[in-house]
């Protein structure tokens, strides 16, 4: 019992003076215009389980893309506004396939988060292409 009390109270030493060199390191570039500010800790979005690259990605794209809808010449896919991702039939997602697939990998990530925008669920056939495009 004594040997586990001592390895934490070292293991919290250790920490404490990893804690104080970085912050002295980090306040000495500071000083010396390295970097502009100390570093933060960025917060998960909200309601973002962390354990999905999604979630963060979509946050990203959330902070980072104008709140304007942006339209990939997808214009027919605004019929299926409001419907669940699981009620599509084979010849819808086909439609949403071809949009996908006619655009570049980059443009993916943008398609779908104008699709959030307007309220349109992707079909869940093609959730997992999707994020491999997304990952590229």
């Amino acid at each position: 019992m004594q040997i586990l009390l001592l390895s934490l109270l070292g293991l919290c030493l250790v920490a404490l003076v990893a804690g104080w060199l970085r912050n002295r390191t980090l306040q000495a570039k500071l000083r010396r215009g390295e970097i502009s500010e100390m570093p933060h800790i960025r917060k998960r979005p909200e309601g973002c389980c962390g354990k999905h690259a999604v979630c963060e990605k979509e946050q990203l794209m959330a902070d980072t893309l104008a709140p304007d809808i942006e339209y990939f010449d997808d214009e027919e896919l605004d019929a299926y506004k409001g419907r669940a991702s699981n009620a599509y039939s084979p010849d819808e997602a086909a439609q949403f396939e071809e949009v996908m697939t006619t655009m570049r990998p980059d443009e993916v990530a943008a398609w779908l988060r104008s699709l959030q925008l307007r309220g349109i669920n992707l079909p869940d056939e093609l959730k997992d292409e999707a994020i491999m495009l997304v990952e590229g």
